[in-house]
């Protein structure tokens, strides 16, 4: 079965998502007559012209967005959508840790002087970003080591070919790296901890914002410490709209509102 989508302008991430999905057959056309509307991702609040396609639908159309905060559900709820947040969905959670890890690793080479090969790196967390970060720098040579809570989680990084370390152990580990990657979103890295890494130290924080390093501190400190959020909508647009025009299609499938 043929279904329309009508789409809201957005990033390079949102564009290849619209040419995934009206590849896989999908029709792109106004609001009054799609079977789903698309908003971006991140979707903390709606915007008038968000707000102008919500009115136009009809009543009980899937609206799909990403990381929709409460505001923006309840906004579409009262225009009579139906929201829908496909980044909740396990596998594209999963799979978006691919280009996240691959965009800290092109982040970690330019900020650095040094290669990854051969070079300390700690990996703070070992969930679906971690084991991908972990995972990569490993392959090119890096010497990885997990810092993680779980005893379950340093087991799975020592699998993995890394070592590892309970995060209380950090005021010990961290004078042996000059490249820090935070997974963790909570503050892992206050002042106290900073000020045991090497001057000049890089650390990328890829947990969600406020992320888990005291940034103020840090700078300070003359530590390189950047918060990078969305890397898969900036350092690979193309795989990450793919990946959200897969995940709807699944959805839609499993609704029984399309065959896919």
């Amino acid at each position: 079965m043929s279904f329309t989508f009508c789409m809201a302008d957005g990033d390079a991430r949102q564009q290849a998502a619209g040419r995934a999905l009206r590849e896989a057959g999908c029709t792109r056309g106004a609001p009054e007559r799609a079977d789903f509307l698309l908003l971006p991702m991140p979707l903390r609040t709606i915007t008038p012209g968000q707000l102008d396609l919500l009115h136009r639908m009809r009543p009980d159309t899937p609206v799909f967005g990403g990381l929709m905060a409460p505001q923006a559900r309840s906004t579409i709820q009262r225009t009579g959508g139906v929201p829908v947040d496909y980044y909740a969905r396990s596998e594209l959670a999963s799979l978006n840790a691919v280009p996240t890890a691959e965009g800290c690793l092109c982040l970690l080479m330019q900020m650095r002087t040094r290669t990854l090969w051969e070079s300390p790196v700690l990996v703070l967390g070992f969930g679906r970003v971690g084991q991908a970060v972990a995972r990569r720098l490993a392959a090119l040579g890096a010497r990885v080591t997990v810092a993680a809570r779980s005893a379950d989680q340093r087991a799975g990084a020592r699998c993995c070919g890394c070592h590892a370390a309970p995060l209380t152990a950090l005021d010990r580990l961290l004078p042996g790296f000059d490249a820090v990657v935070n997974t963790i979103p909570s503050l892992v890295l206050p002042a106290q901890l900073l000020g045991c890494l090497p001057r000049g130290a890089v650390i990328i924080d890829l947990a969600s914002a406020p992320g888990g390093v005291d940034f103020d501190a840090a700078q300070a400190m003359g530590l390189q410490a950047r918060l990078a959020p969305g890397l898969p909508g900036r350092c690979a647009p193309d795989t990450a709209g793919e990946l959200i025009a897969q995940t709807i299609l699944t959805i839609l499938q499993e609704q029984g509102r399309v065959t896919v």
